[in-house]
């Protein structure tokens, strides 16, 4: 997957996919009937279908970069902005004090967020074109007519649509689908609109989930245009698709991507063979900002996927809003608080009788599974007409079979004790469910096991506003450190993701009695705060066009914040304090992050340094780049040499006791003042030696950037693993704040 020659043309490049394949196929074979697609508007390369030596063969060629099997990838799965305080961000007047370029209003509407994603529902009110201009003379997408899908569903505000089937337009083989909109952009799933709604929907008044969560929904860049690219379906999303979407956006001339997917941390495929990191890479080169989802597979350590060191990568937390439902028992007991989105029927006085799932075993099963309410553990008897109390563990099966499980012996509710999702609010619709901790728990099972005939109910669910504490890491958020690159600090920032309200379709949800489908949904997941993150960035770029990709994610990183609403550190789920690991630089602050002050910068020649010091040789980044003259990695490449590239954050891996490592960072000045100058400080663990060299930049009319060194030491044995801190410069006016970690070897 390498650049397109400069010489080259569509029927050149197709022209040389085919002879390549030729080279390697049978005599007799026809190489047109094995290509399935070529790369050819973003960057060369092609799919095929080749037998496991035919591929290896290619593999062999001369300017082959990689040959990998397509992979399968996954999606990642409004009063956040608010909490964001992005309704303090006036991006229609003028442009912030230190944006470095002049702007108009226009430009702010001609920002292009592409999405790679499920599809979108394109009658949406989000997508009105409503007040918008003409859509932007540069675009040069297309709004691919499919099924139950055509060119009037595009307008000013959604520009374009593409969706990717597989060769002559059907479905791949190997994914029988009875989907009616397979062969469409429109969305069958909801994540595309969800996402989209929230990067860059227009506000929608009185938006709610069925009651929950009313305010007003909108996306974090309202005045952007959207395009669609359809990558995924009900079973997947397709390396080959998502390639096929990178190619096309970088030719139609997107702004920004939005991509909520990625790899499996247990399948993370080098970056020579990860569709998301190959077309991103490319899209970067080109200008184009990359957002992706860290991933859903936290808690665990060394989840993170999508850590490319040319995308940013986007963790998700929580916000002020819990949706509260509480649990009566009888005796005039307290209520007992609980979380779930549920629309419980049930009398609001406790008169349905109460059992433990241990208590309701089958006579063929283990009370230590029953107490689980496993399927076919329960004794359908004992639990009809009754709540039913079930234990929840991480390797459990998934709660919603549970509780269908129950449903169908006939309980008529559920009270869940989980202590792993923690900060979110499942929903069970019109089944009366609530989850609780194991130590809100125990008054319940001190009253069954004290009560001769326990009775109790369900509340519906109520939305409580101002919630503490708030942002907390969400529990699923997959987390650093990078297992590919130790000397990059992965995830990059932290952005809402839990419980988000945002635009569905209305077709695909369970409705309550009485109701009409919902056009809103509450959903969560980083898939929800990669675009968060995007609506950021695209308000950025449209007040600095000329700023690189690079710029844009160090603003939004170093203006990161630190503290929630109750004016403490950021935490976990579980009440531990956040780490950069579990969060990045921070939480997104969009307000913030248009005046960053200093910036850190890099260009396509510091990403291919990245790659000589990750380990490629010289041959293949020349591949990758299409360099005629060749690119050549310094002799002394290594992997700790990672730590110098100019990001703004720093990771020192495998640092010995009482060893010396320098890290280099260049930043640049754009704020409003020419001549400024800022003063450094650290924060460390006692014993963890940082020294800034030197300790203040003077910046001046023609001198607006400069260089520094951070010098890492540790003297005390008694510290072991990884240690975290940060840098941060001021000029009093403006923080720019970079997190550390040095990991002991």
């Amino acid at each position: 997957m390498g650049a397109i020659p400069s010489d080259s043309s569509d029927n050149l490049l197709r022209a040389s996919h085919l002879q390549l394949l030729g080279s390697v196929l049978k005599r007799g074979q026809k190489a047109d009937k094995t290509l399935i697609r070529s790369y050819k508007r973003g960057f060369s390369g092609f799919v095929a279908r080749l037998t496991k030596d035919e591929a290896l063969a290619l593999k062999g060629k001369k300017g082959v970069v990689s040959v990998f099997v397509d992979p399968v990838y996954k999606t990642h799965t409004t009063h956040s902005w608010d909490f964001l305080q992005q309704n303090s961000v006036v991006i229609d007047t003028s442009p912030n004090s230190d944006s470095s370029s002049s702007s108009s209003s226009s430009s702010v509407s001609d920002t292009i967020i592409g999405l790679l994603d499920t599809g979108i529902w394109p009658e949406s009110k989000s997508f009105s074109d409503s007040g918008f201009g003409n859509v932007p003379s540069r675009w040069k997408g297309i709004c691919m007519e499919g099924t139950d899908f055509n060119s009037s569903n595009c307008n000013k505000k959604l520009i374009g649509a593409r969706y990717y089937a597989s060769d002559h337009g059907a479905p791949p083989p190997f994914f029988p689908t009875t989907r009616t909109n397979a062969n469409s952009a429109r969305d069958e799933e909801g994540h595309g609109t969800h996402t989209s709604s929230t990067a860059a929907g227009n506000p929608i008044n009185g938006a709610s989930y069925y009651g929950l969560a009313t305010g007003t929904s909108k996306g974090g860049s309202t005045n952007s245009r959207i395009a669609m690219y359809k990558v995924c379906s009900f079973e997947g999303c397709l390396g080959s698709a998502i390639l096929s979407g990178f190619d096309d956006a970088i030719s139609d001339g997107v702004d920004l991507l939005s991509i909520s997917l990625g790899a499996s941390s247990s399948f993370r495929p080098d970056f020579s063979e990860d569709p998301i990191a190959i077309g991103s890479f490319h899209a970067v080169a080109k200008g184009i900002t990359v957002i992706c989802s860290a991933g859903n597979e936290g808690p665990t350590s060394s989840t993170v996927v999508n850590a490319a060191p040319w995308i940013l990568t986007v963790a998700a937390t929580t916000i002020d809003r819990f949706f509260e439902s509480d649990i009566l028992l009888g005796g005039n007991k307290s209520a007992i608080k609980g979380e779930a989105v549920n629309f419980s029927n049930l009398k609001k006085s406790p008169t349905y009788p109460l059992i433990d799932g241990g208590s309701a075993k089958s006579n063929s099963s283990d009370v230590s599974l029953a107490s689980h309410c496993d399927p076919d553990t329960l004794d359908g008897s004992l639990v009809k007409g009754k709540i039913v109390v079930c234990i929840h563990s991480e390797s459990d099966i998934s709660k919603n079979i549970k509780m269908e499980e129950l449903k169908n012996l006939g309980a008529i509710g559920s009270v869940v004790i989980n202590d792993v999702e923690t900060f979110l609010a499942n929903s069970y619709v019109s089944f009366p469910v609530s989850e609780i901790t194991t130590q809100a728990a125990s008054d319940i099972l001190k009253y069954i096991n004290s009560t001769k005939n326990p009775i109790a109910t369900i509340l519906p669910t109520l939305t409580v506003t101002k919630y503490k504490p708030a942002p907390v890491v969400a529990y699923f958020s997959s987390r650093g450190p990078s297992a590919q690159a130790g000397n990059l600090l992965k995830p990059d920032v932290a952005a809402p993701g839990v419980n988000i309200l945002a635009s569905w379709i209305p077709t695909t949800t369970e409705v309550p009695a009485g109701q009409k489908a919902s056009e809103f949904n509450l959903v969560s997941g980083t898939s929800m705060a990669c675009p968060h993150v995007a609506g950021v960035a695209a308000t950025i770029k449209s007040w600095n066009p000329s700023w690189s990709p690079a710029a844009i994610r160090s603003a939004i990183m170093t203006t990161a914040f630190h503290s929630n609403n109750d004016n403490a550190p950021l935490t976990t789920n579980t009440g531990s304090a956040a780490t950069p690991y579990d969060v990045g630089s921070g939480e997104v602050s969009p307000t913030s992050a248009l005046q960053p002050g200093l910036i850190y910068d890099l260009t396509t020649q510091d990403l291919l340094l990245f790659l000589c010091n990750f380990g490629y040789n010289s041959s293949t980044i020349s591949l990758i780049t299409n360099d005629t003259n060749g690119c050549k990695c310094p002799s002394n490449s290594s992997k700790d040499l990672i730590s110098n590239l100019n990001y703004p954050s720093i990771a020192v891996a495998n640092l010995k006791l009482n060893e010396k490592r320098t890290v280099n960072r260049v930043v640049t000045n754009v704020g409003s003042q020419e001549e400024t100058v800022y003063s450094v400080s650290v924060n460390s663990l006692k014993g963890v030696d940082v020294m800034v060299a030197p300790n203040k930049l003077k910046f001046s009319k023609g001198i607006n950037k400069l260089g520094f060194q951070v010098v890492f030491s540790v003297k005390d044995s008694s510290l072991k693993g990884d240690l975290f801190g940060g840098i941060n410069w001021s000029d009093g006016v403006h923080n720019v704040r970079s997190p550390f970690v040095v990991n002991m070897g």
